[in-house]
């Protein structure tokens, strides 16, 4: 890996999701390249100083969104570095300027690239919809 995975014991994010945060970012960012073997679970909870089933979560979870696959022999792979266009292919024009004013917009904004990644993945999952008040998914729990 280019750069480390670190866990920040005081931030509010739980480990898990520290960890798959940071190894979906680097795979999203081509860091970790389509078959790029990760460290064994073990190997990771002590470099990092966690429990082995807080590395063996974030792994299950990126495992369940498609980007790393266990395999026998192999170990732990990434299995989906890049958006599946074409290297190369060029976007169509409305695409390439939305992601040129994103990047804007959240440079300005002076989000990190892992907020404006997480942020989109949310969006992604979400349908592109923008929650509005009084959604559903506003209304207070029973």
């Amino acid at each position: 890996m280019s750069r480390t995975v670190t866990v920040d014991l005081g931030d509010a994010t739980p480990p898990y999701e520290q960890i798959r945060r940071q190894l979906a970012s680097m795979i999203a960012l081509g860091e970790l390249s389509d078959g790029a073997r990760l460290p064994t679970v073990r190997a990771l909870a002590a470099d990092l100083g966690v429990a082995p089933g807080t590395v063996n979560r974030a792994y299950k979870e990126l495992e369940s969104a498609g980007m790393i696959a266990s395999r026998r022999r192999l170990g732990t792979v990434v299995t989906a570095a890049r958006p599946p266009a074409a290297p190369g292919a060029e976007l169509p024009s409305g695409v390439e300027r939305a992601l040129e004013l994103l990047v804007e917009h959240a440079r300005n904004a002076g989000l990190d690239d892992e907020s404006v990644l997480e942020l989109l993945r949310g969006r992604l999952r979400d349908g592109g919809r923008t929650p509005r008040l009084g959604d559903a998914s506003d209304a207070p729990s029973p």
